[in-house]
């Protein structure tokens, strides 16, 4: 199994986030969408993780079982909070044990009932854990606008570049103006960061829940898009069409500006990201 930081010496990445499915047909939907996007032969894959570890057996289940069948590399997400040491341990010694080279690290967000937080509060702890367990290739994120928690935009990236310095690689959450990832590019730069940052990119295919996640995210949709988007909401086919569009046109910049990869949110569809690779003409290099 092939380390993502040795990946992206190779050339520009291309890359697809799936989510752990909840029910049957979900699964059905996730294998369907997973089957057809592998066709792409992508640099790799990646699944994500629930809040506080609430789908801690699924992603575990769904990454060794990828990596046993594909040849390219699928990487978990794992978030600490609300995590013991002895729980985090055990997890990234089973990826260990089955082969896997890559985790993505994230502090994840704390419990909002008061419940226990568990034994680790940032990113680099978890860092610090995984290198002691196995040899990994570790993933960190980054926000393009800053992280939502952030007090100052200088602190949000003063401590950025720290956890890149720790890390192999970075990924961004999704945004929807070119320029924020140049600019985090540029203040990362000056802070003397060198760690690739592979940018995240989201096909939409719902108005309401683009414009919840992108709040979540503390992004902002420019003006221009927001019109674009009250033009076709209740619209499913105009709206996935305008997803497409957006999609494309902002993976043209960021590649223009020589990103070292892009990473596609699949939302577990493939139809959305198949048109975008093919009006791109993307293929992950051979």
């Amino acid at each position: 199994m092939q380390r993502i930081d040795d990946l992206l010496r190779s050339g520009t990445t291309l890359s697809f986030e799936f989510f752990p499915p909840k029910t049957d047909d979900g699964r059905e939907a996730f294998e369907t969408a997973f089957d057809d996007l592998a066709q792409l032969t992508p640099t790799f894959t990646s699944v994500t993780y629930g809040a506080l570890g609430s789908t801690r057996s699924q992603t575990e289940e769904l990454v060794n079982g990828l990596n046993a069948k594909h040849e390219f590399p699928t990487m978990p997400h794992l978030t600490c909070i609300g995590h013991t040491r002895e729980e985090l341990v055990e997890l990234i010694a089973s990826y260990r044990d089955a082969g896997v080279k890559n985790i993505l690290a994230l502090a994840g967000d704390p419990p909002t009932d008061g419940s226990d937080a568990g034994d680790f509060v940032y990113a680099d702890e978890l860092i610090a854990l995984i290198r002691e367990t196995g040899d990994f290739a570790v993933g960190v994120a980054a926000f393009p606008e800053v992280h939502p928690r952030s007090i100052t935009r200088e602190e949000d990236r003063e401590r950025l570049a720290a956890k890149l310095e720790l890390a192999d690689f970075g990924m961004t959450q999704f945004f929807w103006d070119a320029r924020h990832y140049a600019d985090l590019v540029e203040e990362l730069s000056v802070l003397g960061n060198t760690t690739p940052l592979i940018p995240g990119v989201m096909p939409m295919v719902s108005v309401p829940g683009t414009r919840r996640m992108t709040a979540m995210n503390g992004a902002t949709i420019p003006a221009a898009l927001d019109a674009r988007m009250a033009a076709v909401d209740g619209d499913p086919e105009a709206t996935r069409a305008l997803g497409i569009d957006v999609a494309v046109e902002l993976s043209a910049e960021l590649l223009e500006h020589g990103v070292p990869g892009l990473h596609l949110y699949t939302m577990n569809r493939a139809a959305s990201v198949r048109e975008v690779t093919d009006r791109l003409g993307l293929r992950a290099p051979a």
